[in-house]
C-alpha cells in the first residue's frame, strides 16, 4: 500500500443521480477506490434501494448498506427549478456525473450534457439506460431483465426444454454499471493525459450483456447456427459438468483438456479411459459426452463433495463445490483472501459484505463505511462544498428542495 494510505481515486469527485442498481453500482465501484461519491436522492423517501431486498426483523434492508457503501448522501428535488439550479452548482464542482434516468429526462430538467458541459467542460457524464441514448428504442423503459433478454444471455441460459431463467442476481444492471465505471476511468484518463475535454459515456444495458456473448453473432451470420440453451454443459466440451455426490450435493469437474483428462481418469481408478477411442481425444469426448458424464457420475455418487475435491485436487484436476453464502463465510480461502469483510453499521452493528474487487497491491480499495442515512451529508456538501449559509439551507428544507 502507498505509504500515505491514499486511495487511487482520491481527488475524483462523483455526483451520482438515478436509483436502484445500474447507476448506483457504478458509483459503488468508483467509491470503493476512493472517489468522493455524492449520491443525490429525492427528499423524503430516497433511493428505492433503501427498502429493496431481504430485510432484518427490525425492517432494515440488507442491500442498501452494500450498494451505497463509501458514499455521501444528499437530498435534492430535481423536479423543481430551484433544485435543478442547485444540481448545476454541484455538478460544476464534480469530475463525473453518473445517471440512469430514462433518456431525455435530464434534458427536460435542463441538466443534459450540453447544459452541464457548458458549466463544466471537463465533466465526464456516465449515462446508463436500458437501450442507450440513441436509436428507436431509446425512450422505452428498460430494466436489467429486459436488457438481459435483448442482449442474448437469457436465450442461452438454462435447459433447452424449459423457459429461459434469470441468473438469480441483477446481472444486466451490474454489467452495465461495470462498463460505465470503465468508461468513466477511460474518459478521465483521456482528459488528464491528453488535455481533452470531458465526454459522455453511453451504456445501454443490453449492450453490456451483448459484450459478453462471445462468438454468437458470427456463428449465426457465417454458419447459420443460433446458439441455444444447453443446461450445465457446453456442447462438445467434455468432461465439464456438475456431478452428483453421496451427500446429495453437486461438484463441478472440468477435465476436458487431454492432459487433464488423463489425470482425471487415473484419479478415479480408470486410467484406461485415456486410451479408449471413445474418450482419447477432445473431439471424441465431445461426441460421447453423455456416456462419459454417466461414468464419472458413477464414481462421484459413491463419495462426498469433500472426498471428490480432495482426490481430484491432488491429481491436478480443476474441481469445485457449488458455494452458497454458508460456504463463503466459512471457507478458509475466502478468509485468507479477505473476500468477506465486516464493517460497522450505525444501526445494525457488525455488517459482513463482499470486499472490493480487484485488489491493487499499492493503493487498494477499501470499504470505509456502509450506506449512509438519507441526507446525512446535506450540511457537509451544501454548507461546506457549495458554501450555502445555515439560513439558506433551512429555507431549502422548508420549501422541500433538499
Amino acid at each position: 500500500m502507498a505509504e500515505n494510505g491514499a486511495r487511487p481515486l482520491e481527488g475524483v469527485r462523483v455526483v451520482e443521480m438515478g436509483s436502484l442498481l445500474a447507476g448506483p453500482f457504478c458509483g459503488q465501484l468508483l467509491a470503493d477506490f476512493g472517489a468522493e461519491v455524492i449520491k443525490v436522492e429525492p427528499p423524503g423517501k430516497g433511493d428505492p434501494m433503501r427498502v429493496w431486498g431481504r430485510h432484518r426483523k427490525d425492517g432494515r434492508t440488507l442491500w442498501w448498506p452494500i450498494i451505497a457503501r463509501n458514499k455521501k448522501s444528499v437530498t435534492l428535488n430535481l423536479r423543481e427549478e430551484e433544485g435543478q439550479e442547485l444540481a448545476r452548482r454541484l455538478v460544476a464542482e464534480a469530475d463525473v456525473l453518473v445517471e440512469n434516468f430514462r433518456p431525455g429526462t435530464l434534458e427536460r430538467w435542463g441538466l443534459g450534457y450540453e447544459d452541464l458541459s457548458g458549466i463544466n467542460p471537463g465533466l465526464v457524464m456516465v449515462r446508463v439506460s436500458g437501450f442507450g441514448q440513441t436509436g428507436p428504442y431509446r425512450s422505452q423503459a428498460g430494466f436489467g431483465a429486459i436488457g438481459e433478454a435483448m442482449g442474448g444471455i437469457r436465450h442461452v441460459t438454462g435447459f433447452p426444454d424449459r423457459p429461459p431463467p434469470r441468473a438469480g442476481i441483477s446481472l444486466g444492471d451490474s454489467l452495465a454499471a461495470t462498463f460505465g465505471a470503465l468508461g468513466a476511468l477511460t474518459a478521465l484518463y483521456h482528459r488528464e493525459a491528453h488535455g481533452g475535454r470531458g465526454q459522455v459515456v453511453d451504456v445501454g444495458i443490453y449492450e453490456a450483456v451483448l459484450a459478453l456473448m462471445e462468438s454468437t453473432i458470427p456463428e449465426y451470420v457465417l454458419t447459420g447456427h443460433v446458439r441455444g440453451r444447453t443446461g450445465s454443459v457446453l456442447p462438445f466440451i467434455a468432461p465439464s459438468n456438475i456431478y452428483p455426490t453421496r451427500d446429495e450435493d453437486y461438484v463441478l469437474i472440468a477435465g476436458n483438456a487431454d492432459t487433464v483428462f488423463g489425470r482425471l481418469a487415473k484419479a478415479v481408478g480408470h486410467p484406461e479411459w485415456a486410451e479408449d477411442e471413445r474418450f482419447a481425444t477432445h473431439h471424441a469426448r465431445g461426441e460421447n459426452m453423455e456416456e462419459l458424464d454417466e461414468m464419472i457420475s458413477a464414481w462421484t455418487r459413491e463419495r462426498s463433495v469433500e472426498e471428490v475435491i480432495e482426490v481430484l485436487a491432488e491429481a491436478g484436476v480443476p474441481t469445485g463445490k457449488v458455494f452458497t453464502a454458508v460456504d463463503m463465510v466459512e471457507d478458509p480461502h475466502y478468509a485468507a483472501r479477505e473476500n468477506v469483510v465486516t464493517v460497522e453499521d450505525p444501526e445494525i452493528g457488525a455488517f459482513p459484505m463482499q470486499n472490493v474487487v480487484p485488489r491493487l497491491s499499492e493503493t487498494p480499495g477499501k470499504v470505509r463505511w456502509t450506506g449512509p442515512a438519507l441526507g446525512q451529508h446535506n450540511d457537509e456538501v451544501y454548507g461546506g462544498l457549495l458554501k450555502l449559509g445555515e439560513e439558506e439551507r433551512a429555507g431549502l428544507r422548508e420549501r422541500g428542495i433538499v
